[in-house]
């Protein structure tokens, strides 16, 4: 909810001409968040990344390196908050102007990852390196990589990042995935002094419905718990397959189910229904 409102403030913010800095981005999330039943801290210090500063990784907006946020800016903004309930952690990359059609292009093969992430299934134990590559497909096919795991656990109202298990190109992270974990799902891309994309929800292992069962395993697949929605400015539809339209469409339908209600902001509201419109029908 605090995410909805926060991306609709920036987008007003910035059209009307207001001063907007990472560091604006990042005390508006924090204030947005405090009024929030149940908030305890943010999770983390915020990541906010405009332009060139989203390329690095694990940047931290400070006086001598904040750079404005202004009609032209493409925005990385990684944030999260502790709550007496659990822990968020969420990446969101959105575009204040027109994006080029390389930034359209990276970004929706991030998307494309994120999507094989959300709907791989596999047996139950299977080590997060194992399903890393799904992620990394189509930003391969380009020729294009990033240099982070793709996915880390996160506790319960405990630590942000938390093992023993994890999603990553390192055989290292062999701890098998189980059902009930909770896990980050967060392909990224960087172009040094241009821009960076992430992607990231956190979602829980769960059990999966398959038509057959090898072996008597288990399958498991994976739920979103981070409900917010993803920048469609960005995308472009051509590169998707029917497939990863209709989750996108299902992603935001359920954001709407269960966001939506909760909003009293009329103007809030109206930001929503347009940023949630099925992208299959545009």
């Amino acid at each position: 909810m605090a995410l909805a409102h926060f991306l609709c403030w920036l987008e007003k913010a910035v059209g009307s001409g207001e001063e907007v800095t990472e560091i604006t981005v990042s005390e508006k999330l924090i204030e947005l968040r405090g009024k929030q039943p149940g908030f305890i801290e943010p999770s983390f210090p915020t990541i906010a990344g405009e332009g060139p500063n989203g390329a690095i990784v694990h940047y931290r907006p400070a006086p001598e390196t904040c750079r404005s946020v202004g009609p032209d800016s493409m925005l990385l903004v990684d944030s999260g908050a502790q709550f007496d309930c659990g822990t968020t952690d969420v990446t969101r990359t959105v575009h204040l102007g027109e994006p080029s059609q390389h930034q359209r292009d990276c970004f929706t093969r991030v998307l494309k990852g994120h999507i094989a992430i959300a709907r791989c299934i596999f047996p139950a134990g299977t080590a997060g390196f194992l399903i890393d590559a799904f992620a990394r497909r189509d930003l391969w096919e380009a020729g294009l990589d990033y240099r982070h795991g793709t996915g880390h656990g996160v506790g319960a109202a405990l630590n942000v990042h938390e093992g023993p298990f994890g999603i990553s190109p390192r055989p290292s992270a062999t701890h098998g995935i189980v059902e009930g974990m909770i896990v980050s799902n967060e392909p990224g891309y960087y172009e040094d002094g241009a821009f960076g994309i992430r992607m990231e929800n956190l979602v829980e292992i769960c059990e999966a419905k398959t038509e057959f069962n090898f072996g008597g395993n288990t399958f498991l697949g994976s739920a979103p718990l981070t409900l917010a929605p993803i920048s469609k400015k960005l995308i472009n539809v051509a590169m998707l397959s029917p497939g990863e339209v209709e989750w996108l469409d299902d992603y935001h339908d359920r954001v709407r189910e269960l966001v939506a209600p909760k909003i009293e902001d009329e103007d809030v509201r109206r930001w929503l229904d347009d940023a949630l419109k099925p992208i299959g029908t545009e």
